[in-house]
């Protein structure tokens, strides 16, 4: 049985519902359950399901309710995550076949705190190989399904946790950032993704594909939820040095602070150049509601973002190669042709260029800065510069067509992790075909609890993040 109660509630109602014994956690775990099994034949969200492990830890924290120990502000909570967060002793696939039956021999720092937290973990999530790719495809795994319609794309390469998330059969999610991997999927599946700032959440015991543009990031039903699971997640690590060792306030209490007076920044190049007619017409309902509660907008002029996107396509795949190189030695014909496809060009990029391209980073964020946000709070961009296609119109493999058709995917998204700056992804309706849509916040480095800010507000007064998807309607 599926309680529609609990699907279309939150991770901040049903935690209080449970704290209260007005629900259990075995009985919000069950419906998860039920939903995600009922959801897996058409989307294939998950890699594992792990179901009788779900119902212990759901039945051990209603044990410690009856005790009066305190839960966590996740206790109860069905999550899943990208099968490439490590769990000592588990297996994790990063969803590729070099990696089918590989165990993991440390535990994921995120995870840990996600585990004091209270999550219950319902399993692994399906994803794009090595998460690597914008679509979603994976021929070892079998392609993961949009949640609104099966036969289009989620997004990649957290592909899992966008159609888990939005299919409801899980609450929230951890999926990776490298170039648009989180926030794509939830352009693509009508939920909330945040790509932080470079450094503000660990990567230790994460399967690494961009040493400078990876970054970890939740998925969620609403924005709330993601400042939730960003406030237990954030903060310095001393196993990753990458993180930033500075305090930050809780996002979660930004959300529902006022923005009116506030600036939104709508940058007059480069993002709106392939963005079809429709999108434009939805970014600009989103400016208008933000009109309507008393922010100004602004148009800008960003430095050559053109640029930024080359070097940022120089830096990933010299990157990527040196995790690779030696399987693509040694087992190259274990990956399917569009990720290998996509690693061999860095073993030919000399080290002058790559050093160069990370040498420009600076100087490229104080320049996108002082242009585009000197003077407003947040930009407001595009998820998608278009409708969501469908899965046999990009599954172009190794294809010439392949890098032209991850770059339009990925065209707004791409430039973000370059210049390691958040964004935060937010639903804004639906386009002609009745797939999602979403607009981009984003911000200056470490900006997130004024993403947070203007993004509840707008769920405040509009109710597309409390939409059910057809994968429901059985």
């Amino acid at each position: 049985m599926i309680d529609r109660t609990i699907i279309e509630s939150d991770i901040i109602e049903i935690n209080k519902l449970i704290k209260s014994k007005h629900l259990s956690a075995k009985e919000v775990t069950q419906t998860c359950i039920n939903l995600a099994e009922k959801c897996q034949p058409n989307l294939n969200c998950f890699i594992s399901l792990e179901v009788e492990d779900a119902l212990t830890q759901a039945q051990n924290l209603d044990k410690k309710i009856s005790k009066g120990e305190d839960i966590g502000p996740l206790g109860g909570i069905p999550l899943a995550h990208k099968d490439m967060y490590y769990r000592k002793g588990q297996i994790s696939t990063c969803g590729s076949k070099i990696r089918k039956n590989w165990k993991a021999n440390t535990t994921a720092t995120v995870l840990t705190k996600l585990d004091q937290a209270g999550f219950i973990n319902m399993g692994t999530l399906n994803m794009a190989e090595f998460a690597t790719g914008a679509t979603g495809h994976n021929e070892h795994w079998g392609h993961c399904r949009n949640p609104w319609n099966n036969q289009y794309i989620t997004g990649g390469s957290s592909s899992g946790s966008g159609s888990a998330v939005g299919s409801r059969s899980i609450f929230g999610s951890l999926g990776s950032d490298t170039g648009g991997s989180v926030r794509l999927p939830a352009t693509a599946c009508g939920v909330v993704g945040l790509k932080p700032t470079h450094g503000l959440i660990s990567r230790y015991g994460i399967m690494p594909l961009s040493y400078s543009m990876d970054t970890v990031g939740p998925l969620t039903r609403n924005v709330k939820d993601n400042a939730r699971i960003t406030d237990i997640i954030k903060g310095y690590d001393q196993k990753d040095t990458t993180t930033i060792n500075r305090t930050t306030d809780s996002y979660e209490m930004q959300c529902g602070l006022d923005i009116k007076g506030m600036r939104i920044g709508v940058p007059r190049n480069y993002y709106f150049e392939i963005a079809s007619d429709e999108i434009k017409e939805k970014i600009n309902s989103v400016l208008k509601i933000f009109k309507g509660l008393g922010v100004d907008i602004i148009e800008v002029t960003l430095p050559d973002m053109h640029q930024i996107t080359h070097l940022s396509n120089i830096v990933f795949p010299s990157e990527a190669c040196a995790i690779h190189a030696n399987w693509l030695r040694d087992c190259r014909d274990d990956y399917q042709p569009q990720v290998r496809t996509r690693y061999e060009p860095g073993l030919h990029i000399p080290a002058n260029k790559y050093l160069r391209a990370l040498d420009m980073r600076p100087y490229l964020l104080r320049e996108y800065i002082e242009k585009g946000l000197n003077n407003v709070d947040v930009l407001i961009l595009p998820g998608m510069p278009f409708e969501v296609p469908k899965i046999d119109e990009t599954n172009v493999a190794a294809s010439p067509k392949m890098a032209e058709t991850i770059a339009s995917i990925s065209w707004c998204t791409r430039p973000t992790n370059y210049l390691g700056v958040p964004s935060l992804s937010v639903p804004c309706g639906f386009t002609s075909n009745g797939l999602p849509t979403a607009f981009q916040i984003t911000g200056r480095p470490f900006s997130e609890g004024t993403l947070y800010r203007f993004a509840h507000t707008y769920q405040e007064v509009t109710t597309w993040h409390k939409e059910l998807p057809n994968s429901l309607s059985n």
